[in-house]
């Protein structure tokens, strides 16, 4: 009997630490969450309404997928800003950021992910006195993350998005991210 409990506890055992096994096997591969802030400045390309810059704040998914090593994903991400100048007496505010697209990158030692990305980008620019507007845009951007234990992981990347209407924004942003 005791024989019996003692291989059916090993086989549960097994059972429940065999994702962790793999997890670790490849670090790099499944779902992640991350919240993220950074430097956030906006360029308005000579429109007369300055460049304003700010905090950047918000939250990211993701799902990675580690092959040798290569790694390749897919990540979305909501954030907003305090991006705001005033400019002659006209507020202009960088408001609310969506963000969908992919990355790929290669594994630097066994903790580390250098990667680049790409994807599409939603943005509202607040104009006093005209309300928001939201352009459609691209964004490209480069990356380090690095596992500092269990699941957890910390990142920082240089983004450049560029939207419709001749508006640009560059982003400096650290991040801190748990991967399942």
């Amino acid at each position: 009997m005791k024989t019996v409990i003692f291989a059916a506890v090993s086989a549960a055992a097994l059972a429940v630490s065999a994702p962790a096994f793999a997890q670790e096997a490849a670090p790099f591969t499944g779902p992640r969450a991350e919240v993220i802030v950074g430097y956030d400045k906006l360029d308005t390309n000579g429109s007369g309404l300055g460049n304003p810059d700010g905090f950047l704040y918000g939250i990211g998914l993701g799902y990675d997928m580690q092959v040798g090593n290569a790694v390749l994903g897919v990540e979305g991400e909501v954030a907003d800003s305090t991006t705001k100048r005033n400019f002659f007496g006209t507020d202009v505010e960088a408001a609310r950021d969506l963000y969908v697209g992919a990355r790929a990158g290669f594994l630097a030692g066994d903790k580390a992910l250098v990667y680049v990305k790409a994807g599409y980008t939603n943005a509202r620019i607040k104009t006093e006195g005209f309300g928001g507007d939201n352009g459609d845009g691209v964004r490209v951007g480069a990356g380090v993350e690095y596992k500092v234990g269990g699941q957890l992981f910390v990142k920082g990347e240089y983004r450049y998005s560029n939207y419709e209407g001749d508006i640009e924004r560059q982003q400096i942003v650290g991040g801190l991210g748990i991967r399942f």
